[in-house]
């Protein structure tokens, strides 16, 4: 085997890892685990942007759609990205399959830089002072069409990471941190 065929062999198995990994954390669901391509949709509420995105195919992630959905989800107030946590999109992926729609995500927050965290923080006491958006493992959502609860509801029932219920702004918060609710 050559280097280059060697490096491709490798770059294959790690993806397919880690998208077994993720599939693991989820819980290994044979549906999700049986999609060929694992597909969202974005609006970022702040800067007007729109994404339609197929992440994940072949059995793995692709890099460059995932740096698309990266700069989608940055910090519109610094203007900066890191690379989001792929398991929270695989999350997203199994909510809507559970909720057997595909509409796109409104996205209110996604990756909050620690200067940005800290500013939202003091004008308001239920930003986390560790939030998982600095670490690129979470987002805010709401899904048009679907009550919030309902999308609160289904969301808490996958048993993957944080949900936070927030009505009054119309939102919720989902992370791939531990298994916790609130709100």
């Amino acid at each position: 085997m050559n280097l280059i065929s060697r490096r491709g062999f490798l770059k294959s198995l790690s993806g397919t890892a880690l998208g077994l990994a993720s599939a693991s954390a989820l819980g290994a669901r044979t549906p999700f685990l049986a999609s060929p391509e694992r597909k969202l949709s974005f609006y970022n509420l702040h800067t007007g942007e729109s994404l339609d995105a197929t992440y994940w195919a072949e059995g793995h992630y692709i890099p460059d759609v995932m740096a698309e959905v990266n700069h989608l989800l940055r910090d519109h107030r610094s203007d900066t990205s890191i690379a989001m946590d792929p398991r929270l999109f695989d999350m997203l992926h199994l909510l809507q399959q559970d909720l057997g729609i595909q509409k796109q995500f409104h996205v209110i927050s996604g990756y909050r830089s620690p200067e940005t965290n800290a500013k939202l923080r003091k004008q308001s006491s239920s930003v986390a002072k560790r939030s998982y958006h600095m670490l690129g493992k979470a987002i805010d959502i709401r899904l048009p069409g679907v009550p919030l609860k309902q999308l609160g509801s289904q969301a808490r029932s996958l048993q993957v990471g944080g949900v936070g219920y927030y009505q009054r702004s119309n939102f919720i918060h989902v992370d791939v941190g531990p298994v916790r609710t609130w709100g």
